[in-house]
């Protein structure tokens, strides 16, 4: 689409508009900063959302499946407890961030702060042209956390970044960066109690130093009403190791774009992957990968169940550079599709410019094995609780690759409620 065109907008274009129109007044940031607010706004209102005849957003055609935009957020909302207990939190309520707790190796402020202090380091700038979730959450985004981790760093408990969201729209963007031979866990939490509709964006920068050794888990919760759009931008050094898992289990309209560049020789990304799709959502994940230097690994796995007349996608591009040799990755797609009504869509790719690597990717989608089926209602078992055994197992199996028991339970026993009210 060009940015250029003229187009008549949509009630959902035109809200957003209006929206910046309301806020531009009071959102933070220097006269560099509003700047670019305003040409980013401009570009929505001069060239809407994408569609479908956009490569990037062909499966999730944004302009026609944003209906409607609700006006900005509303009443706060309480925050609720931390996935694990023993947690330390950082609550970003109606996209409003709270105060950054006390803990060794941390320190940094709120992207509000960051903004106000003409902070470069809160960028702006689009992954591509037709980067709608960069030009929606850069034109309104107001708070979030901008924190760095001290080098050498092993945080004791967990954080948790909770976004708890109430209803209205929400734009927030984090930055968190880990030093040289860091270690801990990070988990990135999306909840909103049943009640008004939200359009949420966040957008979420990672990187990791020499040596860091990080677990990051997105765990979306939203209301079933609800637009999720997220981004993840990542960075990862030499030797580092990331383990990255995405549970999408709520909302209507849901898209996580994640961006990973490999710019560390020896470093290696593990992705993980559950969707959980009902009624008539929509959620889409789209995975970037560049492994730019030598000796590099990554494996990506994805697993989706579809009830109802749910959609999902999933998009996964492998890019491997000319002289990043002796690249191992792997990708796979993988669909239970409970329903004759539902759909996934699977586009793994693969762009490879070096000649001594090891890439691979697969995509299935499948109802549930008739054999294993009958194996287990032939031993007494209600089909089902048959069923909701295989389909627990089929996701399971992932999350436990996670290798921390807590919090594989903890993740697990969401997946389990989110099915035991779909099955």
């Amino acid at each position: 689409m060009n940015m250029q065109e003229k187009i008549k907008l949509t009630a959902a274009e035109e809200a957003l508009v209006a929206s910046f129109g309301r806020l531009a007044g009071s959102l933070p940031g220097n006269a560099d900063v509003t700047t670019e607010r305003d040409r980013l706004a401009g570009e929505i209102r001069s060239g809407g959302l994408p569609t479908r005849r956009v490569e990037a957003w062909h499966y999730t055609d944004l302009r026609n499946l944003l209906r409607t935009v609700p006006e900005e957020a509303g009443e706060a909302v309480n925050t609720l407890p931390p996935l694990l207990a023993e947690s330390t939190m950082l609550s970003l309520v109606q996209g409003r961030a709270g105060r950054l707790p006390q803990v060794e190796g941390l320190s940094g402020t709120t992207t509000a702060e960051a903004l106000a202090n003409g902070d470069n380091s809160v960028r702006l700038e689009l992954s591509y042209a037709e980067d709608a979730i960069g030009r929606i959450n850069g034109a309104m985004m107001s708070d979030g956390f901008s924190v760095d981790i001290a080098e050498g760093t092993e945080l004791d408990t967990p954080l948790e970044l909770q976004a708890v969201h109430g209803g209205g729209q929400v734009h927030s963007r984090n930055r968190v960066a880990f030093g040289a031979a860091t270690k801990g866990t990070v988990v990135e939490r999306h909840v909103a109690p049943e009640g008004d509709a939200a359009l949420v964006s966040m957008l979420t920068s990672l990187s990791l130093g020499r040596d860091a050794e990080i677990t990051y888990v997105i765990m979306q919760q939203q209301g079933a009403g609800d637009t999720h759009l997220g981004k993840l931008k990542i960075e990862l050094g030499e030797n580092a190791r990331l383990k990255l898992l995405v549970v999408n289990a709520g909302g209507k309209l849901v898209r996580h774009e994640i961006d990973c560049d490999v710019k560390g020789e020896g470093a290696d990304l593990m992705l993980r992957g559950v969707n959980l799709l009902g009624g008539e959502s929509h959620t889409d994940i789209t995975f970037d990968l560049g492994h730019n230097v030598p000796n590099t690994t990554s494996t990506e796995t994805v697993r989706n169940v579809v009830f109802d007349k749910a959609r999902g996608v999933f998009q996964g591009l492998i890019r491997v550079a000319p002289d990043a040799q002796k690249v191992d990755a792997k990708m796979s797609c993988n669909t239970l599709l409970m329903s004759d009504f539902g759909s996934f869509s699977a586009k793994p790719e693969l762009e490879i410019f070096a000649d001594d690597v090891q890439c691979g990717h697969g995509a299935t989608v499948t109802d549930i094995d008739p054999n294993h089926l009958y194996y287990m209602m032939a031993r007494g078992i209600p089909r089902k609780v048959a069923e909701g055994l295989l389909i627990n197992a089929f996701v399971a199996e992932v999350v436990e690759e996670l290798e921390n028991e807590q919090l594989s339970e903890a993740v697990e026993a969401i997946i389990t409620d989110w099915l035991d009210r779909h099955e």
